[in-house]
């Protein structure tokens, strides 16, 4: 059992904890990379391009701590078991894993060539997190310090916005199946005192900026009760908190973050 904080001090700190953020190279994940990094994280990147995975390391080292990337394709089990083994070699445990990895792509269901974009998708944005957590959720059980395991779900988890003018059904698929499996697997991993909560962003500046549809733009400035784009950075700031000792008692729960998109759409 994890005891409840006692006092405000220190219950927001994550300094010296070790951190997993797949696809924490660039966007969202990189935004969430950034803000471990600046509250005292060791951050571990897992990402098929190591080469921009490397650069963001770089980066992070600005603000000290232990930062690297390991190269891992998700949507294969095979990659994150080997770059679990590999994990394991700088680490002696993992307190937090964020399963921020995805990908979207647009194409009606029966236009999708021998259902491509369907399995290429599903087996990245829900399949990825539960690779991940089927070999790096045993390692925490194991090490015995609990901890806490974030997926990076979307509003389009919850209402297929814009879908006749962009059709993306295994991405709102996904998305959908990833917050469900999240409420199921807090359910199991919780005597373990493992925590394991979803975020689902709406409008954030990411690599996905280049897809929304003009209406989806105009939306934003004009609709948006709050006016604007989401920072990646933003994301990461609920992530430090739900890792936090502030966010002990939090567990199967989905966090939207998408400055109320979804109360106007």
């Amino acid at each position: 059992m994890i005891p409840p904080i006692k006092n405000m001090q220190d219950a927001f700190s994550v300094a010296g904890k070790n951190v997993v953020v797949t696809g924490g190279g660039r966007g969202i994940g990189y935004g969430i990379s950034t803000a471990y990094a600046q509250m005292g994280a060791n951050v571990a990147i897992l990402a098929r391009n190591t080469a921009g995975a490397q650069q963001a390391v770089e980066e992070l080292s600005a603000y000290g701590g232990n930062h690297f990337c390991i190269e891992c394709d998700v949507a294969s089990l095979e990659s994150v078991k080997a770059a679990t083994e590999a994990l394991f070699q700088k680490v002696d445990h993992v307190d937090v894993l964020v399963n921020n990895a995805g990908i979207s792509l647009q194409s009606t269901l029966l236009q999708d060539t021998d259902l491509e974009k369907w399995h290429k998708v599903i087996d990245t944005n829900l399949h990825g997190p539960v690779n991940m957590i089927y070999c790096i959720a045993p390692k925490m059980i194991e090490a015995g310090l609990g901890g806490c395991i974030i997926n990076i779900s979307s509003v389009g988890s919850i209402n297929c916005s814009n879908a006749k003018d962009q059709p993306m059904p295994p991405y709102f698929t996904s998305k959908a199946a990833l917050n469900q499996f999240t409420r199921y697997i807090s359910v199991e991993l919780g005597p373990y005192n493992i925590r394991v909560n979803c975020i689902a962003p709406g409008m954030t500046h990411s690599d996905l900026d280049s897809g929304l549809s003009q209406g989806m733009l105009d939306l934003v400035q004009t609709k948006l009760p709050m006016g604007r784009f989401g920072e990646p950075i933003e994301i990461g700031a609920l992530c430090v908190y739900l890792s936090s000792h502030a966010g002990c008692h939090v567990t199967g729960a989905i966090y939207l973050h998408d400055g109320g998109l979804l109360v106007v759409k």
